[in-house]
């Protein structure tokens, strides 16, 4: 564990692994913050990894205000195959500080990058405002890629002829699901390159339900899926297509919109709900198109703050370098 002094009475704790405590203590924060503004701000996948018990390519940075047994801020350094992201999240009693807490994070967070090679880095923030913006601007980053949370209500009508799918086999399927996960998703920066410890680990949620992580065979192969998650803590429940692929040998058959259409009816026939919502970039025209031609509106934006972090030399201070996002 590393402490930084941040200010007067801030401290930042920079952490490899969160002890028994401070797992309390963030996932306090977390659930904190997601009660205020309605949704989480931590990516599942990567808090997942740091309340796991961390691994090499993860950290977590604490921020403490002395008077307060609670931390006041909370930001996640995780590793990707082609960037880092950043994940942050402040309590909403000490927002009134947000532009001083922020930037003393992640400041604390690309330090650490650039500590360890540097590289692209992702700041990802859910519901943008100008704040936001300002704090970003603050450490150098600047708008990048923009993620759209589309919903619709259910049920949905039926179209033509229905998909023969058949409910995911722990133990069974995990092999040819990671093959064409990461086929069809070879470019994704967050979905792609899953490993059989990222799998197992999402099996071992409480939301994980079998029965509706979908699949679809044809000659033989695993041809495509829709996996499907049940948000019981919204009112009313959301259902979310949680990650929706087509083999690459199989495109251009119609499979993703039927496979779409599936899932949703699944969801409302299955689990009885009565609203769905999904996740897709908004640069990713073909499939915006899609979603909003079976109904879907957006709800909200999401954003990713991009800039690259150069690799510290003994003695440097770093701030990263705003350069043009790579396309996918």
């Amino acid at each position: 564990m590393v402490v930084v002094a941040c200010a007067t009475v801030r401290t930042l704790e920079i952490k490899r692994q969160l002890d028994p405590h401070d797992l309390a203590a963030v996932a306090e924060l977390l659930a904190l913050a997601e009660r205020a503004d309605g949704h989480r701000a931590v990516d599942d996948h990567r808090w997942l990894d740091m309340a796991e018990g961390g691994r090499a390519s993860h950290a977590g940075l604490v921020a403490w205000e002395s008077g307060h047994d609670h931390p006041v801020g909370y930001t996640q350094v995780s590793r990707g195959r082609h960037s880092w992201a950043l994940d942050m999240v402040i309590d909403p009693h000490h927002r009134y500080d947000a532009r001083d807490i922020g930037p003393e994070m992640l400041r604390g967070a690309i330090a650490l990058i650039a500590g360890e090679g540097g590289g692209h880095v992702h700041l990802w923030v859910y519901q943008p405002t100008g704040a936001h913006d300002e704090i970003a601007a603050q450490v150098g980053l600047r708008r990048g890629r923009d993620l759209l949370q589309m919903r619709r209500t259910l049920p949905v009508p039926v179209e033509g002829n229905q998909l023969d799918l058949r409910p995911f086999r722990p133990g069974h399927d995990e092999a040819r699901w990671l093959e064409v996960n990461n086929r069809a998703f070879a470019w994704h920066p967050e979905q792609g390159g899953w490993d059989l410890e990222t799998l197992t680990t999402h099996q071992h949620e409480p939301w994980f339900d079998a029965e509706g992580f979908l699949l679809h065979e044809r000659d033989g192969r695993l041809a495509g899926f829709c996996w499907t998650k049940v948000h019981h803590d919204h009112e009313p429940p959301l259902g979310e297509l949680y990650v929706v692929a087509v083999d690459p040998d199989f495109q251009g058959l119609g499979l993703g919109r039927a496979l779409v259409l599936a899932g949703l009816d699944w969801l409302h026939r299955e689990r009885g709900l009565t609203v769905a919502m999904l996740y897709v970039d908004a640069a990713d025209a073909r499939a915006v198109g899609l979603y909003d031609s079976l109904g879907f509106k957006v709800d909200h934006v999401d954003r990713a703050y991009v800039g690259d972090v150069p690799a510290a030399e003994p003695g440097q201070e770093t701030a990263p370098t705003p350069t043009a996002e790579p396309t996918a």
